[in-house]
């Protein structure tokens, strides 16, 4: 294998300067990004992404949707290529990190493999992901479920953003033409597919470790319950003779949250996001709410069982409240496993540099999510301080950075010889 060195400065400047294509206000938190898929700022960072690739002599390919890959050509083109990527795409206010570290990551080993003079016998692509943030379409990793054959072309066309415009007219404004049917991709295309990701959580950090190799992704499922209760006059309206839907909808976050912990297992999480209060005046009694729940599990299994006991909980909670409660299903993703071999592969990366590594869970999920429809996949973690992410005060080190893109390069070489 070749001896492969990556440009922490290089790489570290050009993390600076992609988090410069962003509108958000200055913070004293730290670097504030703003990026939303298809705005003048994220096709700015893509054409600026473009001439990168073309500078370290990468061949590029961009599908309808907007996923752009940058190809280093192996000596067998026929062969299954190896892959690895992730997003630029930033929610209001966020940090710099995110996604970012896996594209120009991405890129860096590329260039890191073919500065070694070794040219590998599988291509390699590095994929920039579309919008894996739901900012602007309400979804996320849009493009790798497009690309996996998960959401179906004409849905995903039809999505609408806040301005009620359909994807379809404004990928096409953004110079992304054709039909999205185009954009799938045949299981087994590729070899294998790893992404390189901040941590967005502390554990790495806590136990003084530098790695994190991901063995398993949970996955979400989101639910709209809406409660319509019977509402009126604050002062006017008699405690006995009100179907309060606030109290009601009170009571159902209370027990998503009970029904969540008492599965005993750490990888079940469920969150209550949203509460849209009606009329929502201070001296109106709440007439209809609408709350948003998020739930994720590595075992699909026991997530359904938390949803079965609280549905449970619905049925006796409108009887006693005189409410009604109605669920809607927004989605519902399958979790992943990472490739035993590929796991294997990055544990013994880190043991032949002597890195402290762990192998540990993602809770959050990713675009490597949708990429293990198609592929065996794996994830690196490296830490970012405090766990933060999602917020200007998101930050990883540049030797973390450089590190974990020194054991993906490794992981791509070894795997497309």
């Amino acid at each position: 294998m070749p001896d492969l060195h990556i440009d922490a400065a290089r790489l570290q400047s050009e993390l600076d300067h992609l988090a410069t294509f962003t509108h958000a206000e200055p913070s004293p938190l730290g670097t504030a990004v703003t990026r939303v898929v298809f705005t003048p700022d994220d096709l700015a960072a893509r054409a600026w992404l473009k001439r990168l690739a073309t500078e370290a002599g990468l061949s590029i390919r961009e599908d309808a949707i907007g996923n752009t890959f940058f190809r280093l050509e192996g000596t067998d083109p026929a062969l299954a290529p190896v892959a690895t990527g992730s997003h630029i795409d930033a929610i209001p206010h966020a940090g710099m990190y995110d996604g970012t570290v896996g594209v120009l990551g991405g890129l860096a080993a590329l260039r890191a493999i073919a500065a070694s003079g070794h040219r590998p016998r599988r291509s390699i692509e590095t994929i920039l992901l579309t919008s894996e943030e739901p900012t602007r379409f309400g979804i996320g990793c849009l493009g790798s479920r497009v690309l996996s054959g998960v959401l179906p072309p004409e849905q995903a066309d039809a999505l609408l953003d806040a301005s009620d415009l359909p994807l379809h007219q404004v990928r096409t404004a953004a110079g992304f033409h054709g039909p999205l049917e185009t954009v799938r991709i045949a299981p087994h295309h590729y070899y294998s597919f790893l992404e390189l990701h901040i941590e967005q959580g502390a554990l790495l950090e806590r136990h003084a470790e530098q790695i994190g190799i991901v063995t398993s992704i949970a996955a979400p499922a989101g639910y709209r319950f809406v409660i319509e209760g019977f509402g009126g006059h604050a002062g006017a309206l008699l405690m006995p003779d009100r179907h309060d839907a606030l109290c009601a909808a009170a009571e159902l976050v209370l027990s998503i949250e009970r029904h969540a912990l008492a599965t005993g297992s750490i990888d079940t999480v469920a969150t209550v996001g949203t509460c849209d209060v009606h009329p929502g005046a201070v001296n109106s009694v709440p007439s209809r709410v609408a709350l948003q729940l998020d739930i994720r599990d590595t075992d699909p299994a026991r997530r359904e069982s938390v949803m079965h006991g609280i549905r449970a909980d619905i049925a006796s909670l409108q009887d006693r409240r005189r409410v009604e409660i109605t669920e809607s299903l927004v989605n519902a993703d399958e979790p992943a496993t990472c490739a035993p071999d590929i796991v294997s592969l990055l544990t013994d990366i880190c043991s032949e540099h002597a890195i402290p590594a762990r192998k540990m869970v993602s809770r959050a999920y990713h675009d490597t999510l949708f990429m293990a429809r198609i592929a065996p996949v794996a994830m690196i973690f490296i830490p970012c301080r405090a766990g933060v992410s999602h917020k200007p005060d998101e930050f990883a080190t540049t030797a973390d950075i450089a590190r974990g893109t020194l054991v993906l390069a490794e992981a791509l070489a070894r795997l497309a010889a």
